[in-house]
């Protein structure tokens, strides 16, 4: 399955929430999950009935779409969370939070998780001072992400780092936008992670 490259407002609206994914147009009225609160297309205004399946499913949809995974990407990530010790569920969503593109946009460097993934692929950041460009590569506690000193004056990056008090951290990272740098402190917990994802519904799915 290729990844999506379509209108991300689209992926918003048929899931039925913000998922905020175009960065900044999210927070205001332009906002088209807020516009236009029915699923897109011709029959989207139509009341239907959705099967316990349907639930199941537009809840692992829900998931995939907001990390920008393909079905390949999530399907290996949640066998890998099976074989973890813990909660399968938790173990998911932690797993996905490790993400680097994940990371990079929780530590405000990118907009959001597509940006994110653009700007490591073309080796803008270091992780522990190693040049890494794998958006899937999984971080650790006590990790250091930096942007590198040659990519520190791009437009994008620094507007972002601008609007960090705006957008806020996660307690689980911290930031120093002064020296483009970031730091791992715990894996986050369940409740830390404040994902409006039902993750028990995306292991029944794949328990089937």
């Amino acid at each position: 399955m290729a990844k999506y490259t379509g209108p991300l407002c689209r992926v918003c609206r048929r899931q039925g929430e913000k998922l905020f994914l175009k960065g900044e147009r999210c927070y205001t009225e332009k906002c088209a999950a807020e516009r236009r609160k029915y699923p897109p297309g011709q029959h989207g205004q139509r009341r239907t009935k959705v099967s316990d399946y349907g639930i199941q499913l537009k809840e692992k949809q829900k998931a995939r779409k907001s990390y920008g995974l393909i079905e390949r990407q999530f399907r290996i990530c949640f066998r890998e969370a099976e074989r973890q010790k813990g909660t399968t569920g938790e173990v998911l969503l932690q797993l996905l939070e490790r993400r680097l593109d994940n990371v990079v946009f929780r530590m405000g460097f990118a907009v959001n998780r597509r940006e994110a993934r653009h700007l490591i692929v073309h080796g803008h950041f270091t992780t522990n001072g190693k040049a890494i460009n794998i958006p899937s590569y999984l971080v650790k506690a006590g990790d250091i992400v930096e942007v590198k000193e040659t990519s520190r004056d791009m437009p994008s990056i620094s507007d972002n780092i601008s609007k960090l008090e705006h957008r806020g951290l996660p307690d689980w990272v911290e930031v120093d936008g002064s020296s483009f740098k970031g730091k791992i402190l715990h894996i986050p917990s369940r409740e830390e992670m404040q994902l409006p994802i039902q993750e028990q519904l995306i292991v029944e799915l794949y328990s089937k």
